[in-house]
């Protein structure tokens, strides 16, 4: 009886993937080393210190384009307390402009724990994101053929184009996850996105061409997170509820097209704040599944780099090894 309850826990959380969703609009480091959420603590086991997790993504912007994206993500320990993470992405959108799809940034870092005794753990991260394109994809004209050839919007494109740093630090109990991190972008990115260009006749509506925020070889402002998850842990299943906001702390920049000059954009500073849920499910030490959904309450005014979302679901499978 008590097995039955578990997988109907496991069906509800399913099901409420479908109608939830959560908006992490950072580009990532949420969910580097120290800052992951859901970090198994468990003095009493002995856990496997190297894993690969297969997880699954869905996210509705707040445009029209749905991102879609596998991501596999490995960590190896080299020592008991230090251990290494990359992150590499495969993203797929779809909307009303086209479909893109192919690599997405890739996230490398190292986390070593300076702390680690019976009722908490402290750990710290530093590490990079990597750019796979110059996130300047062009429309390929199946959805709209004048467009042939023009520049994508950043909500279309499957990389940010640029070197990111990243930092930061959890600490860790048997309850509680508190983290916080900072993110940093060295260089500027190469899009040309216009949306002069696609004014009809291209697309038939001017107001949604224009709900797009230009991105001129945008160099995003600098990110400041901060995680606060409890958790709730049993023999075999596990749940957790936590806020996450994000502050962006300085202004995003574009390239004005005609002087080459670089201009801040009013907007593009201040919090993202979303509440999460996530449930996981343990068949044994080395086998997890995981569920995450969520719900944003506020998100910055203006969001040129198109990492906004108004859902999202997140399923992931877990081999510890």
């Amino acid at each position: 009886m008590q097995q039955k309850r578990h997988w109907l826990v496991l069906i509800l959380v399913l099901f409420s993937i479908k109608i939830f969703g959560q908006g992490c609009s950072d580009a990532g480091f949420c969910t580097m080393g120290a800052m992951k959420p859901d970090q198994a603590f468990n003095k009493k086991v002995n856990l496997k210190l190297r894993s690969i997790e297969l997880s699954y993504y869905q996210g509705k912007t707040t445009l029209t384009p749905i991102v879609r994206v596998i991501n596999l993500d490995a960590a190896v320990s080299i020592t008991k307390n230090l251990g290494v993470q990359i992150k590499v992405p495969y993203q797929m959108v779809s909307g009303n402009f086209d479909k893109t799809s192919g690599m997405g940034d890739i996230s490398l870092s190292i986390t070593q724990r300076f702390r680690d005794t019976e009722n908490f753990d402290f750990s710290a991260t530093i590490g990079a994101k990597i750019p796979t394109n110059d996130a300047n994809l062009k429309s390929s004209g199946v959805n709209r053929p004048l467009s042939k050839g023009l520049a994508l919007p950043m909500y279309y494109q499957t990389s940010l184009g640029s070197f990111d740093v990243v930092a930061g630090a959890s600490y860790i109990s048997s309850k509680w996850l508190f983290a916080t991190g900072i993110q940093v972008a060295l260089t500027s990115n190469s899009n040309t996105w216009n949306p002069d260009e696609w004014l009809p006749p291209v697309y038939p509506s001017e107001s949604y061409v224009r709900s797009y925020d230009v991105a001129t070889r945008l160099k995003r402002g600098t990110d400041v997170m901060l995680r606060v998850e409890r958790n709730f842990r049993f023999a075999k299943y596990s749940f957790n509820i936590g806020a996450l906001p994000i502050y962006r702390i300085t202004k995003d920049q574009i390239q004005d097209r005609n002087t080459g000059v670089y201009e801040k954009l009013e907007g593009t500073t201040g919090l993202a704040f979303s509440v999460l849920l996530g449930a996981a499910y343990n068949f044994n030490v080395n086998n997890a599944i995981k569920f995450t959904y969520g719900k944003k309450f506020a998100d910055r005014k203006v969001n040129p780099d198109g990492l906004t979302r108004e859902n999202v679901a997140i399923f992931a499978y877990l081999f510890r090894f």
